[in-house]
């Protein structure tokens, strides 16, 4: 089976995409490509950089194949079409620009020879060119010359000539090209699987998806069009990658990993057709079930999608037979004590292989239950609360008790609700404001600013309104019933700032007793109530705050309590960062933490980085959503103390990045 070696200019390789000569087989991801990443491809051909080599596949087969993300179906080819295996974004994004694509308006800079997407600041400077403007078939050099130098009278006509002669020179680039002749699609699929794994890696779920689409002919049709149908209905995270976690976990009896693909392979078309079926079948009684049961009316306020999948496979394949309210209450209860222990934080394949063999059993809720370690009802109490904010789990209950108790925005007297749009969309607000706390004698923490009990879900308008209020000013406009309703104490001397370490002590009584409540009325009859708290993290807490060094690398500050003491340590921030780079690629690395070099490791599409007491985890997008969240509230290198340099010795518990404050 020959490899053909070649080389094609950038102006014909987007004109055979137009034209269909180019095709996506079915394997291929979507198109994910920022403006920002075609900008920056768009510079390095201008420079003359390294701008990869393309691989593509000829067949006399017509493999299933995805519409490419261009303006326009693509025409009909009359020769026998290349199907691109690496190099779709880049090819993609090229066409994009030479088309006047939207989403691909990059603009040069004739001065700085800067490129970056088209904004109101660039539309209004008159150094800025469209790319397009340039590139396009009727362009008149001389006149754009003579356009930018009035326009730009300090920069030389010569110098202007050539820069936009440099620029319009991209269309002759020529990309190497490897084209595999007559290879068979599951050969071809290991190749594209392999390829993929390497520098720029596939998450396991792509990985995945590219030997479905292999082995099962038209699946990604198949997960699109359920992607769509529940997307429809309010449940938009039930998307092509989830879908794909789902047959994987009907088909295989585990979660996703790196021998996921070769185990698919081999499934028979029996078992494919079976697991799709469980997927569908089950997720039309179980979404149904979270809205309607439980009041989560929408996927958007799911802390894990993933606790999902053993219940997709219980309810997917159990008997054809009504479900009793028993058995829906007791799947409910596993929902909610999973979601709040983070069940799938750490491990997330082992324990999917322990859980959708339990959902298969006679009795699925109790295998879960027996998993999961609980033997009786599930208490919350104060202290499990303490530390918590918005990426906690008990967030999602804070929202679900507020709601069952008859909680309206505090604007327009609307209840509660995901599904509200503009003005009236729902946000959680400060009841005591951040401005206030922040420069209070107290001094108090970022994570008592933030924490869980803080928060109340009202309407971006009614939040606008209060603004940097205290409750002292504006909860007499509300009246005591609108706050009960939110689980807010009514005591008077608790809306002085003053008194705010007292206010979240009263407000996590009142959220945690609501919590049980809710747990108790889903608790199956054959579990026995407890009144203890179970929570491996309760009295934990973790906290990042970043520090700007002009002189050096930025600092990282990690400060944790546990139950069994309290740690703090430091670490740069740009090795972190790179840590997560390298996790795109599943390789695992070293960081020094509190002058300690620390393993950290890839697993399951999470990233595992021991810092103190705990083991913190995360998908490599939670994780850049943190540090992007400290480094926008970074404060001077000048304001912080070098915490004693300590190890900690004692066990590490699995930490959630999402409850990182």
């Amino acid at each position: 089976m020959p490899v053909d070696k070649t080389e094609r200019e950038v102006r014909t390789l987007v004109s055979q995409i137009e034209q269909g000569e180019i095709r996506l087989p079915e394997i291929q991801r979507g198109y994910v490509w920022k403006p920002t990443q075609v900008a920056k491809l768009v510079e390095s051909l201008y420079r003359g950089y390294p701008s990869g080599s393309l691989l593509f596949w000829q067949t006399d087969e017509a493999p299933q194949t995805r519409e490419a993300a261009i303006s326009g179906p693509a025409g009909k080819a009359a020769v026998v079409p290349l199907y691109l295996l690496d190099g779709q974004q880049r090819v993609t994004s090229l066409h994009r620009v030479f088309t006047d694509h939207p989403q691909a308006a990059i603009v040069f800079n004739v001065e700085t020879e800067k490129f970056q997407n088209q904004s109101a600041a660039t539309a209004k400077d008159p150094r800025w060119i469209k790319v397009y403007d340039v590139l396009k078939p009727e362009a008149d050099q001389w006149q754009l010359v003579g356009e930018l130098h009035e326009r730009n009278p300090g920069i030389a006509p010569n110098e202007i000539s050539k820069r936009l002669q440099k620029l319009a020179a991209i269309p002759g680039h020529k990309f190497h090209m490897e084209v595999l002749r007559d290879f068979p699609y599951d050969e071809v699929t290991q190749i594209f699987v392999r390829v993929n794994s390497g520098g720029r890696s596939l998450k396991t779920s792509d990985l995945a998806l590219a030997t479905l689409s292999a082995r099962w002919p038209g699946v990604l049709q198949k997960l699109e069009a359920e992607a769509k149908h529940w997307a429809d209905r309010g449940y938009g995270d039930i998307d092509v990658t989830f879908l794909t976690r789902a047959l994987t976990g009907a088909v295989l009896g585990r979660g996703l990993s790196a021998w996921s693909h070769a185990r698919l392979v081999a499934a028979t078309d029996d078992e494919l057709d079976r697991g799709w079926a469980t997927v569908r079948r089950g997720l039309r009684h179980l979404v149904p079930l979270l809205q309607n049961n439980l009041g989560a009316s929408h996927s958007k306020l799911l802390p894990s999608m993933v606790v999902l999948l053993p219940l997709i496979v219980l309810l997917g394949e159990r008997e054809d037979e009504q479900l009793d309210g028993g058995t829906a209450d007791a799947i409910l209860f596993w929902f909610l004590a999973a979601t709040i222990r983070n069940r799938y934080s750490g491990s997330t394949d082992t324990r999917l292989g322990q859980d959708i063999p339990a959902a298969r059993t006679e009795d699925p809720v109790r295998r879960l239950l027996d998993n999961l370690g609980v033997t009786g009802g599930v208490s919350i109490g104060p202290d499990d609360l303490a530390g918590r904010t918005v990426g906690s789990p008990y967030f999602f209950l804070s929202f679900l008790v507020a709601k069952e108790a008859g909680a309206k925005d505090w604007w327009g007297s609307i209840g509660i609700s995901a599904a509200a749009e503009g003005s009236q969309a729902l946000e959680y607000h400060h009841i005591h404001p951040q401005a206030t706390l922040k420069n209070h004698p107290e001094k108090y923490s970022k994570g008592e600013i933030n924490d869980l009990a803080n928060l109340a879900f009202i309407s971006g308008k009614a939040n606008r309104k209060i603004s940097h209020r205290s409750p002292r000013d504006y909860f007499p406009t509300l009246g005591d019933q609108e706050l009960t309703a939110h689980l807010i104490p009514v005591d008077e001397d608790l809306r002085d700032a003053d008194r705010y370490r007292s206010f979240l002590s009263a407000r996590r009584r009142l959220l945690a007793d609501a919590m049980t409540n809710l747990l108790e009325r889903f608790r199956p009859a054959w579990l026995s109530p407890t009144s203890e708290s179970t929570d491996p993290l309760s009295g934990a807490v973790l906290e990042f705050e970043w520090y700007d060094n002009t002189a050096g690398d930025d600092v990282l500050l990690a400060r944790a309590r546990t139950n069994s003491g309290t740690w703090s340590g430091t670490m740069s921030a740009a090795d972190l960062e790179d840590v997560v780079a390298a996790a795109e690629a599943g390789v695992d690395g070293d960081l020094v933490i509190a002058g300690e070099s620390t393993p950290v490791r890839v697993q399951d599409d999470l990233l595992e980085v021991p810092i103190g007491p705990f083991v913190v985890t995360g998908t490599l997008p939670e994780w850049r959503k943190v540090l992007d969240r400290e480094r926008g509230d970074s404060h001077p290198i000048a304001a912080l103390t070098q915490p004693e340099v300590e190890r900690w010795e004692g066990e590490q518990l699995i930490f959630p990045v999402i409850s990182v404050d």
